[in-house]
């Protein structure tokens, strides 16, 4: 049952901020086709098709429960006031389908919209945005399961996982529920309140938390339900098609200016900040990456360069609002090492992250979000401030650790019954022909 808008999240939008978020909204959506490429390309040539399906039906299946439900159940609160579970989640029904947030209103012969919180853009526009953020987090995560996932299966847990975890935890984080700096939020249980809101409030500026812990946790689950490839330790899978894994890294650098950039909402002194963030943060976490490779196997290499890109990226979002640009080139090369640094476990404790998901994306988000307790300018210990910031920064990653980590394991084992896995001689003769009855190539 839909709930009446009050009077108060009426307004008019500012044409300049709603036009910036629009732009960014598409690029955040672009980020998922390049995903498709790069994972695409890191794939072997018989199951380039299947990865890049996994991605593309994310975009589809969760863009219709986003716009169904998904963005009453994260944001729903915040527009009708009605009061969210336990600080977890939103009403579901509240804003079903959304016509609501296309309601007007005349006041002095103006029209108004109904807004964004005291943003300057209308809230059909926050939800455009915030369902290409839900997409690309679902897409991320088949990565750890490349060459070997039954499709249908993955339709299934798509579905699944954005109810049941991206949507509450982004809820939590941004929607005033327990991760935030609310008044209810665990920060203000520990720390205290002014006026309203926590003294030390959790840094999560564009999805450390909601997207890159959360899909690299989701990965590392997946990875270990649904087993190794059939080769896995006994041969070397190398990329069938690196320019489609630079062309992905790089259309992916370019859509997350959408990412961080249009996080802030409006395009003012803080965007440009953020820009600058992103880029030195990224640069410097390819140094990083191609430093490590250089020293561990005498090359640096076009597949490290490109991981490197994305490692940089995945570090700066949640800090890139907090840091000084000089903080940023630090964050970005320690990430792009760490992240060049630990993809080699996986062969080493044994379990088949294909594409390294855990490694990037779980490891850099980590020390992104925990790294702004060390180097963000206004509370950061490194400038001088008590470490207030850093227990709060290393309390939400290890919540959102925990609660994605044990919702995904038990969605993954309900979902044990469609089986996971294609059957051997599909995997081994190639998955792009047995799940879609397509070869990427037509070979003499």
């Amino acid at each position: 049952m839909t709930t009446a808008l009050p009077d108060s999240v009426f307004g008019t939008f500012d044409t300049g901020d709603t036009a910036w978020v629009m732009i960014s909204a598409a690029l955040v959506l672009l980020m998922t086709p390049a995903l498709a490429f790069f994972y695409g390309g890191l794939c072997r040539g018989k199951a380039v098709l299947n990865m890049m399906m996994m991605s593309f039906i994310a975009l589809a299946s969760v863009t219709v429960v986003y716009v169904l439900f998904g963005f009453s159940m994260s944001f729903g609160d915040s527009l009708t006031g009605t009061g969210d579970i336990g600080g977890v989640f939103s009403n579901p029904f509240a804003l079903w389908g959304s016509d609501q947030l296309m309601a007007t209103r005349e006041v002095d012969g103006v029209t108004q919209v109904v807004m964004w919180g005291d943003t300057g853009i209308p809230a059909i526009v926050f939800l455009a945005f915030q369902l290409t953020f839900a997409v690309i987090t679902v897409a991320l995560i088949s990565g750890a399961i490349a060459e070997r996932a039954k499709f249908s299966t993955w339709v299934v847990f798509t579905v699944f996982f954005t109810v049941l975890v991206y949507l509450p935890l982004a809820h939590m984080v941004w929607g005033g529920g327990l991760l935030s700096g609310s008044e209810n939020g665990f920060a203000a249980w520990i720390f205290g309140t002014t006026d309203g809101a926590a003294t030390v409030e959790p840094i999560d500026f564009a999805g450390g938390t909601v997207v890159h812990i959360n899909a690299g946790m989701a990965a590392l689950v997946l990875a270990l339900v649904v087993g190794k490839r059939l080769s896995f330790g006994r041969t070397t899978h190398r990329p069938h098609n690196i320019p489609f894994v630079m062309l992905g890294a790089a259309l992916l650098w370019f859509g997350w200016f959408g990412f961080n950039a249009g996080s802030e909402l409006g395009a003012d002194a803080t965007t440009g900040l953020v820009w600058v963030n992103t880029t030195a943060a990224t640069a410097a976490a390819i140094v990083g990456w191609l430093a490590i490779e250089w020293w561990r196997d005498g090359h640096p290499t076009s597949v490290g360069a490109a991981s490197g890109i994305v490692a940089g990226l995945v570090a700066i979002t949640p800090a890139c609002g907090a840091l000084t640009p000089v903080g940023s080139l630090g964050l970005g090369v320690v990430a792009g090492a760490l992240s060049a640094l630990a993809i080699g476990l996986k062969t080493k404790l044994g379990f088949d992250d294909s594409l390294d998901v855990v490694g990037v994306h779980l490891v850099s988000g980590l020390w992104g979000t925990v790294g702004i307790g060390l180097l963000a300018k206004e509370s950061g210990l490194f400038y001088g401030h008590d470490p207030k910031q850093l227990v709060v920064q290393i309390v939400i990653a290890l919540v959102a650790l925990v609660y994605t980590g044990v919702l995904t394991t038990v969605i993954a084992f309900a979902l044990k019954p469609l089986g996971w896995r294609v059957d051997r001689e599909e995997e081994a003769t190639g998955i792009d022909s047995a799940e879609h009855a397509e070869t990427a190539y037509e070979l003499a």
